[in-house]
């Protein structure tokens, strides 16, 4: 990072990437993907390692801010940090109030961000027809898990973080729906909304110590099996569109500790059957209107990403 316009594109970044990991069914990971930071952010946590700590013994702070991407991971970070404190009641708010728009705008990101991938990397190969299979096998299969409900406990909220947060640099798997499948969905937003810090550093404790095993095993897939691995990737991002399909009919759902509602199990239907159901207007031109809206802010960044490189040639 070289500049201040380099520096404020990558906090904007760290907020788009805070901002939809709030969201069941689409992944930080995603975002990271698409605008090109995923393999730097993968290699930066994975430097937080035993030779950094022979870097800083012997060649001091400075040497080993650069060994760890130190400016990189911080100005990522903060966007992340505020856009989670600052848009959880938002989020919240959107999703009560115009969840058929959000979610199918959301659908059209996650459809760009597949034609994109396999636009970068073709599978060419068996192997890599058969990662994106096993891809979708996978996450389907998470996607139609049933719930539990966990206690907001410290050493729940630990593990739940560890594994949230591995999910959270997955394309396709999203942390906060891997929370819902945990019912503990709930537990974190209120944590943020109200800024309970005990179970929010626990939390990002467990996150660290399961980014720090994730990060290296992820990094030397992609180094080695990168095409297959990102087949595999968009195999998770297809499957995650059966989570955030915007009509749905909820067959189980609870109440959370605030008074909102967390839904355990639903099913999707089609518009007109979700109007014949639930009695509500589908939405169908506003929903395809902000669908199209986010499959052209994928393409569209991928274009200025494509001419930006350009011009550093």
């Amino acid at each position: 990072m070289k500049n201040s316009r380099q520096y404020l594109l990558l906090f904007l970044r760290g907020i788009a990437m805070g901002a939809v990991d709030l969201v069941p069914g689409i992944s930080a990971g995603t975002i990271a993907f698409v605008t090109g930071i995923y393999a730097e952010l993968i290699n930066s946590i994975k430097s937080f390692n035993l030779q950094a700590i022979r870097i800083l013994k012997a060649d001091g702070i400075p040497a080993t801010w650069q060994h760890i991407n130190g400016s990189f991971l911080t100005i990522l970070l903060a966007g992340i940090l505020v856009s989670q404190f600052s848009l959880a009641g938002i989020m919240r708010f959107l999703l009560d109030t115009y969840g058929l728009p959000l979610w199918s705008f959301f659908t059209g990101l996650i459809m760009a961000s597949v034609i994109y991938l396999l636009r970068q990397h073709p599978p060419r190969r068996y192997v890599d027809t058969g990662g994106f299979c096993l891809g979708l096998i996978c996450a389907y299969g998470i996607s139609i898990a049933p719930a539990v409900m966990l206690g907001g406990d410290y050493i729940t909220m630990f593990f739940a973080g560890s594994i949230a947060l591995c999910a959270m640099i997955l394309p396709g798997i999203s942390g906060a729906f891997v929370l819902v499948l945990l019912g503990l969905y709930p537990v974190y937003i209120d944590a943020l909304v109200n800024v309970h810090m005990d179970l929010l550093v626990v939390f990002a404790t467990g996150g660290v110590v399961g980014l720090m095993l994730f990060s290296r095993l992820l990094s030397w897939l992609l180094d080695h099996y990168k095409n297959t691995v990102i087949a595999i990737m968009c195999g998770f991002l297809v499957a995650s569109l059966n989570v955030i399909w915007p009509w749905k009919l909820v067959t189980e759902s609870i109440l959370s500790h605030s008074g909102g509602t967390i839904v355990l199990a639903s099913e999707n239907v089609l518009p007109h059957n979700y109007q014949a159901a639930v009695g509500q207007d589908p939405q169908i031109f506003v929903c395809t209107m902000a669908l199209l809206a986010g499959f052209c802010l994928v393409l569209g960044l991928e274009t200025i990403g494509n001419r930006y490189r350009e011009k550093l040639k």
